[in-house]
């Protein structure tokens, strides 16, 4: 796991896990973000998440990279 994790404010609940690697600035587009997470490089709560579908919440966390961060609102 990383040493430190980053908040990371979402202004609207859900979110896609594809959406949120876009607006991380983890990949380019959606594209690469598919393809990175269908390759198993993409961990939501300690766990690979496949699906790029994946819906995330407050307090998720998504690791990827070597960093994570975790799922904040602005309310």
């Amino acid at each position: 796991m990383a040493d430190q994790i980053e908040n990371l404010t979402i202004m609207k609940l859900p979110i896609r896990l594809g959406q949120f690697l876009k607006l991380a600035n983890v990949v380019q587009d959606g594209f690469e973000s598919t393809i990175r997470i269908q390759n198993g490089e993409v961990k939501v709560n300690g766990k690979v998440e496949t699906r790029r579908g994946r819906k995330l919440h407050t307090s998720d966390e998504i690791t990827f990279g070597g960093k994570t961060w975790c799922i904040a609102t602005a309310y």
